[in-house]
């Protein structure tokens, strides 16, 4: 092999939106307040479930893990996205791309596992409710979130040290496979796990108790749709020639848009931390009045 040939790259430009300044600056506002809202909306939530005893169950352990990511996954975009759209610097590191793009995939790794986890959760208290205490106890809960997180670790590893290595083609090719499988299969287990719920929801005799039923994977059902559709949709595609455009905007709303819906769909969908989340304020309003 002739090593001459060879070069090194050491950064990349990132073109982002090269659209005017004021468009620039409008998308860089709109960033900002998404971002913030994500953050504030997602801390919320899981300090609520946190300090509240009623909210201390399995699904709302695996909620308070899927709002932590939620976080972690617009951290990982966001900044350096701002950064680009009005910094002069529009450069990233190889080491620093690299960086980025192993968490990026592997944070929404972990969020396509939890989902069908979540979805476990949801078959269990309706399927096998006398049980469920016994089977998502404390310590099976702890295994099945480290199981996502080990399990997308390993998967999204092997790829992103390839990138460097071998032909683009065959990292495309990698990729797809690899986005198929985790998203296909855990949405496979999340459907089947539906069929059941449903069909065990049906065979509910008064309306009133399947209409409860229902309600308690409402919430879950959305998020899934939401998540899958918006994936499935821009990264499971054998050719992705697709306008370069097109992928930047699909890229901001699965990274922006889908962890800011996420709490405000539990808390706005959810009874009980609507409840709780009255009461909280209500003490805060109480304890503000007898500070003042």
């Amino acid at each position: 092999v002739d090593m001459g040939n060879w070069s090194t790259v050491t950064e990349f430009t990132l073109i982002a939106f090269p659209a005017l300044l004021e468009i620039r600056i409008s998308l860089f506002v709109v960033l900002v307040l998404t971002y913030t809202l994500t953050a504030t909306g997602n801390t919320i939530i899981i300090s609520l479930i946190w300090i509240d005893h009623r909210l201390q169950t399995p699904t709302y352990f695996f909620l308070s893990n899927l709002s932590s990511l939620d976080i972690l996954y617009t951290t990982v975009i966001t900044p350096k996205l701002l950064a680009c759209l009005l910094g002069e610097k529009k450069t990233i590191s190889f080491a620093g791309c690299m960086t980025q793009a192993y968490f990026y995939f592997f944070l929404g790794t972990v969020g396509f596992i939890l989902l069908a986890v979540m979805s476990f959760d949801r078959y269990v208290a309706i399927c096998d409710p006398l049980r469920y205490m016994v089977i998502m106890n404390s310590r099976a809960c702890l295994l099945l979130v480290l199981g996502c997180w080990v399990g997308a670790f390993l998967s999204v590893l092997v790829p992103t040290i390839a990138v460097a290595c071998i032909n683009t083609h065959l990292i495309e090719k990698i990729n797809f496979l690899l986005s198929a499988l985790v998203i296909l299969s855990s949405l496979a287990f999340t459907t089947g796990s539906y069929v059941c719920i449903i069909s065990t929801i049906l065979h509910i005799p008064s309306t009133q108790g399947r209409q409860k039923a229902f309600s308690t994977c409402a919430s879950h059902i959305t998020v899934v749709s939401i998540a899958y559709g918006s994936n499935i949709f821009v990264y499971v595609r054998p050719n992705q020639n697709s306008s370069l455009d097109y992928d930047k905007v699909a890229a901001i709303l699965i990274t922006v848009v889908t962890p800011l819906l996420n709490p405000f769909i539990y808390s706005l969908r959810n009874e009980k931390v609507k409840e709780v989340l009255r009461e909280t304020g209500k003490c805060a309003g109480c304890a503000g009045f007898l500070h003042s």
